[in-house]
């Protein structure tokens, strides 16, 4: 289906052309040329033969990822009246702090008429050691780890981290923050970050958080939505009590913890507070060392785009992780490639890499220890890859590591003389 009729990226739905194709769909119909479309509407339970628009209106609004055509009208008839109408006076929007894990949507809502104060809290946990330690120490750690990974100055991360925990220090009793969120790992943990830094709870919290988007046929996060979408949003946001806050500070000391443990028991529980918390804990909980394998879910995935498609550049294996591979996309592609490069660094490499200017643009293929491990033949752990962190967990090697299983139970591995044979190799 042409990318004009789909579902937008942006979630700014094209009413005028959707109207179109559906007229042109029925007039090819009429016309005995479109075959396709005729055998798709006989599988929605319309035999045909005679044929009117609301039919063909029916399937446009199925293939945009609606129920009906009715629906997608009514949505956006929403979008549009939200952008028309805010409702920031008469709900005192003007008086909140946003605040978000980066600054992809603050220019949106400038352009959609939101003028409360924007914060940015980017660290990004999903990556590198956050074990639970003293507050000084725990920013030292996370600033040696993030010119390390990713090449920044000292004095950047300085200046961006003194202005984080500024941020926080100054919330308070008469606070009132409004958080944007999405339901992956990054965002979670961003959001159990800060509440569990509060220490009371504010005059004002609430909470906008969304996991899909209607008309948006892969929703990634935020930022790609139209400035029209997060006027849209602003109704939707909701309130959050002690409660929230408990779970929050119960989540980030089970995510900072050393031991797994507690942070693999709230991954497979329903939280009524936070609902899309347990599965973003599950899925970063996926990025210890598989039982099987040894390899995160990243490193696994990255391992099988490469199987299934070849020599390929590092950016089109992003951009195959994104589109189709990862169940809960999280990554941004620096922080992707920087996951990566353990794979190819070490002395007997996962992954090989040609050389380039343009890193997105270096061939990457599979080794053929890469193959067999993704084959299950043999364990990345017994290879002593280079030591890494999830949350508060450091995995070494040769030091019993803590593991994980398809389904989420954790363990300590103990080191086999025997490869272990794994038969589910897909890792989605």
């Amino acid at each position: 289906m042409p990318a004009t009729y789909a579902s937008r990226r942006d979630g700014l739905l094209d009413l005028s052309a959707l109207r179109k194709r559906a007229k042109r769909l029925l007039k090819a119909l009429k016309a005995n040329e479109a075959d396709e479309t005729r055998l798709q509407l006989r599988a929605l339970g319309l035999p045909g033969p005679d044929y009117r628009l609301v039919d063909t209106q029916w399937l446009v609004a199925r293939e945009a990822g609606f129920a009906s055509w009715p629906k997608l009208i009514a949505h956006t008839d929403a979008v549009s009246f939200a952008a028309r109408h805010p409702t920031f006076a008469a709900t005192g929007e003007s008086t909140v702090q946003h605040w978000r894990c980066g600054n992809d949507i603050e220019h949106s809502l400038r352009i959609a008429g939101f003028s409360g104060a924007f914060h940015m809290f980017d660290d990004p946990m999903v990556m590198g050691p956050v074990p639970a330690v003293p507050e000084a120490e725990y920013w030292s750690i996370r600033a040696a780890y993030l010119q390390q990974a990713f090449g920044l100055s000292a004095r950047d991360i300085e200046q961006r981290q003194a202005l984080q925990r500024a941020a926080l220090s100054r919330l308070h009793g008469d606070s009132e923050l409004v958080l944007w969120c999405e339901g992956d790992a990054y965002d979670q943990l961003f959001l159990i970050r800060v509440l569990a830094s509060l220490s009371a709870l504010p005059r004002r919290l609430e909470l906008i958080e969304i996991a899909q988007v209607p008309g948006v046929e892969r929703f990634i996060g935020l930022g790609q939505l139209a400035p029209d979408l997060l006027a849209w949003l602003w109704p939707q946001r909701r309130r959050l009590g002690d409660d929230a806050l408990a779970l929050a500070r119960l989540a980030w000391a089970a995510f900072t913890a050393s031991d797994p443990s507690d942070w693999a028991t709230l991954a497979r529980q329903h939280h009524p507070a936070l609902p899309l918390l347990g599965p973003a804990l599950a899925r970063q909980l996926q990025e210890l060392p598989g039982a099987a394998d040894g390899l995160s879910l990243t490193q696994r995935l990255a391992l099988r785009i490469l199987a299934d498609h070849g020599e390929l550049p590092a950016g089109k294996v992003f951009g195959h992780l994104m589109t189709s591979y990862e169940p809960l996309p999280y990554l941004g592609d620096l922080m992707f490639y920087a996951l990566l490069r353990p794979l190819i660094d070490a002395p007997r490499p996962l992954i090989t890499e040609k050389p380039g200017d343009d890193w997105h643009q270096r061939l990457l293929e599979l080794t053929a220890l890469g193959e067999q491990i993704l084959l299950g033949q043999f364990n990345w752990l017994d290879q002593n890859p280079t030591p890494r962190w999830v949350g508060g967990v450091r995995i070494v090697a040769d030091q019993a590591p803590w593991v994980v299983s398809v389904d989420g139970q954790v363990w300590q591995r103990r080191r086999s003389p025997k490869p272990h044979v794994h038969t589910d190799v897909s890792g989605r």
